[in-house]
């Protein structure tokens, strides 16, 4: 069993499997859902749920649940491009388009990892800060040694997915604590995913709404699904694209909900402590952190909240330096070693985390995550339209070609993300005017 060009195992081989139904071969396909959902989990989503719960309660609920459904939706388009060609959307990009706009893509892409490993790199530290008492500076780079020591992991085959796996799990009992304790109003928090046009009049809505759109459908994650498992049917049978695609499947669409589940938590959280208590005006971490305990009445309320904070921003820096190298290698065609490649991807990160860092303070931790996660909404089309485009491509795809309702509900959500943007540009407009 082959490794692919990040480390993590496949199941590239030279004929079909003589059993492809055997429960052993569809353990192999499983992983990749894993290392996707912690994109979907990360301190940007913290930040901008945190933010939108306090801010206004449960009624950007609706935001975090269609913009899941969309995540679901691509994703499963980035899998499906990647098996049935047997490449990555980035080396799709280079092919099809010319060098202008390969290198138009490239540095896009870049911007957008780069904006997200720095909430990654910052939400790690401030969880280490918070854990620790250790200044931002400290924690910047204790996280980046901790993502070294979870990247070595990749030369012992599936230990890094099992890892992350975990702590994906250990997120989801501190929010099961969490809800206990916060004890919030569902039947508010049902009618809070109920779209409502107040979002396209109220600029601050608009704000955290482009923020979770950029914080749940992230670009940099559809190049590196693509890029984990195009591996996974290599002589192209359609025998083995099926048997490939049913069990990414469902990988697939049981870890986005179980991100989805813990999405919707931080923000139910965020609206039934800190909204309800008039608290409206929490939009830091470090304030949250103090404020959870004495609000729900349990010292391990603050604790819980900064050890999932933690465990969500080193499983995100880990999925961020493999989505780099994909990038990297699918516009590039640059090939380094392994380790050469972590190490440019997080100075890429570790570098402007430290200026932002220095520039924000302590207490402006927030406003750069959820400003990081608007560039990640603003960069989402350049990905989403493409993949759109080559995933419906009948040439390319052959019989594997998304059709139908698919293809228009991919078109739809490609819209929306446009006109959410469109909005948010409108009003950045409109503010910088006055």
């Amino acid at each position: 069993m082959n490794t692919n060009p990040f480390g993590l195992r496949s199941n590239r081989r030279r004929r079909v499997p003589r059993d492809p139904a055997r429960p052993a071969h569809w353990f192999s396909f499983l992983g990749a859902g894993a290392l996707i959902a912690v994109g979907y989990i990360d301190p940007g989503n913290w930040a901008t749920a945190l933010g939108a719960g306090a801010g206004f309660g449960y009624r950007l609920l609706g935001i975090v649940a269609l913009s899941s459904l969309m995540a679901m939706l691509l994703q499963w388009l980035s899998s499906r491009l990647g098996v049935v060609t047997g490449r990555d959307l980035a080396q799709l990009c280079r092919e099809r388009t010319g060098r202008g706009g390969t290198l138009f893509l490239w540095l896009t892409s870049e911007v957008a990892i780069i904006a997200c490993d720095v909430a990654e790199v910052v939400g790690s530290a401030v969880a280490l800060q918070l854990l620790l008492g250790v200044s931002l500076t400290v924690g910047v780079l204790m996280s980046a040694v901790c993502t070294f020591a979870l990247l070595a992991l990749q030369q012992w085959g599936r230990k890094l997915e099992a890892v992350i796996a975990t702590l994906i799990g250990f997120v989801g009992l501190c929010f099961v604590v969490q809800l206990a304790l916060a004890r919030p109003d569902w039947r508010a928090a049902l009618a809070g995913t109920a779209p409502s046009i107040e979002l396209l009049r109220n600029a601050g809505m608009v704000w955290l709404a482009a923020g979770i759109v950029g914080a749940t459908v992230m670009p940099h994650n559809l190049y590196l699904h693509s890029a984990l498992v195009k591996h996974h049917a290599p002589d192209g049978s359609d025998a083995q694209i099926k048997v490939a695609l049913h069990v990414i499947n469902l990988d697939t669409f049981g870890s986005l909900a179980f991100a989805f589940v813990i999405n919707a938590a931080l923000l139910i959280v965020s609206a039934a402590v800190f909204y309800t208590s008039g608290h409206r005006d929490v939009t830091d971490l470090a304030d949250a952190h103090r404020l959870i305990a004495p609000l729900v009445g349990s010292h391990w309320a603050g604790i819980l909240f900064a050890a999932a904070l933690l465990a969500c921003g080193l499983s995100a820096t880990v999925t961020g330096t493999l989505a780099g190298q994909a990038v990297m290698e699918g516009f590039l065609q640059l090939r380094l070693p392994r380790w050469k490649r972590a190490l440019l991807t997080r100075a890429l990160a570790i570098g402007p985390a430290l200026l932002a860092v220095a520039m924000f303070g302590p207490h402006g931790s927030n406003q750069l995550l959820v400003a990081s996660q608007v560039v990640l909404s603003l960069q989402l089309p350049l990905a989403v339209v493409p993949l759109i485009r080559y995933a419906s491509d009948p040439a390319l795809m052959r019989g594997w070609r998304v059709h139908g309702v698919p293809l228009v509900l991919a078109w739809l959500s490609a819209a929306f993300i446009i006109v959410l943007n469109g909005a948010l540009l409108w009003q950045l407009a409109a503010g910088a005017t006055r």
